[in-house]
Order: structure tokens, then sequence, then C-alpha cells
């Protein structure tokens, strides 16, 4: 059965990993290869790497270890990542939904830092946002709302007039603490109660503005 749903909101905040670009395969590779250094189960690994940034996840996975040598590790990771850019594309229908909002109030909010966001999204054709809220940008990482609070803060909306796009428990999560209502984006999306969910970005379609906000219809 198909149903259609109507969201409005004053501006969209985006995830960009598995929410409007697919690098999956990236992540996978370079994650694995780090589990094996640690000694840990590839599969325990992937469950929790999507959404936070690379310290945060080393921090949950090994607790006893020294912050230290997750910041480091963090940062050959980035340089790993970043570097490797083979199988990054673009999530079905996100160049479609990236060119609707060209001209309406967005902000990308990810984990990644810099470097990686622009390598990402340039491997897979997308326009990066003028307003980008990066790994440098904030002190704590997802689910932190900090990083939502932020794009919200620089594009100058109120968190309750925002609708965040994201893929991961952690980013949802983040989400939520900052207000804001949540479309899940993805299968893995699904488990974590979002506002709404959509199998991919061709599910998404911008209507422009109406009433001094963004509509969003979503076809589920």
């Amino acid at each position: 059965m198909t149903s259609t749903t109507t969201l409005i909101a004053r501006a969209l905040l985006l995830d960009m990993d598995s929410t409007i670009v697919n690098s999956e395969a990236v992540v996978e590779r370079c994650w694995r290869r780090w589990a094996a250094e640690q000694g840990l189960p590839a599969e325990d690994v992937l469950k929790v790497v999507h959404g936070r940034q690379g310290w945060a996840t080393m921090a949950a996975l090994l607790p006893d270890r020294p912050m230290e040598q997750n910041l480091a590790d963090n940062r050959r990771m980035l340089e790993q990542e970043t570097a490797d850019v083979e199988g990054v594309v673009p999530v079905p229908g996100a160049p479609a939904f990236m060119a609707a909002l060209a001209r309406l109030p967005h902000a990308l909010v990810t984990s990644a830092d810099i470097a990686l966001a622009e390598a990402r999204m340039g491997a897979a054709g997308l326009p990066m946002p003028d307003v980008r809220i990066t790994a440098e940008s904030v002190s704590a990482s997802k689910p932190d709302p900090e990083g939502f609070l932020k794009g919200a803060a620089e594009l100058g909306f109120a968190p309750e007039d925002c609708l965040v796009f994201e893929d991961s428990e952690a980013g949802i999560e983040a989400g939520r603490a900052a207000g804001m209502r949540v479309v899940g984006v993805g299968e893995r999306a699904a488990r974590f109660a979002p506002t709404a969910h959509v199998r991919d970005l061709t599910q998404i379609r911008i209507e422009g503005l109406v009433d001094g906000g963004i509509a969003v219809r979503i076809t589920a």
C-alpha cells in the first residue's frame, strides 16, 4: 500500500553518509582493517560505526583505551577514507533532491571532516551546501545534538522549524535530542523510530515554499 505524507519545515538538515551519499563500501573496507588490527570481530564493529565520528566509535568499542590513541587512529582513518572513493555514489534520488534544495535553506551536518565531506560529495557528483557542519565544527559527536543545533543556528531557524534527514541510530537520536523531526533514509533507519521513513530519496519530493515553509512530500 502506498501512503503519502507532507511535512512542512523552514530548513532541512542533511546527514551525508548513507543519507545522500552511498559510501558503505569504503566505510566497510576501512573499518574491517581497523577491526582486524584490534582483534575485534568486524561484524561487531560495523554495527556501531554509522553516524559517529571515528574516535567516538573507537571509545564505544574499547572503553578502556586511551583517548589519545583513539584520536590518533581517527586521524589515520580519515586520511584513508578521504583517499578511497572507489564505489562512492549518490543515494538513489539524491541528485534531484539536492537540485531541488539549491535555493532553499539547507545545511550538511556530518560526522566527517571537511576534507572527507568534500571528497565524498565530489565523488558522488553532488553539490556541497553553502552551510556545512563537519567534525571540525563541533566538540561532541552524534548522538549529541550539537551539530544539528549549530546547523539550525547558522541557517537562522529554531530547532523545531528544521527537518533532519538521517540514516543511523546515532544521527536519529541526535536529531530528536535537538527537538527536530527526522526523516529516516534507508533500511537501517527504519529500526530507530524516525518521524517518517523512506527507502531512499526517490520517495521524497520537494514541492517548494508553502506558507513560508518547505513542503516535503514523502511517498512510501
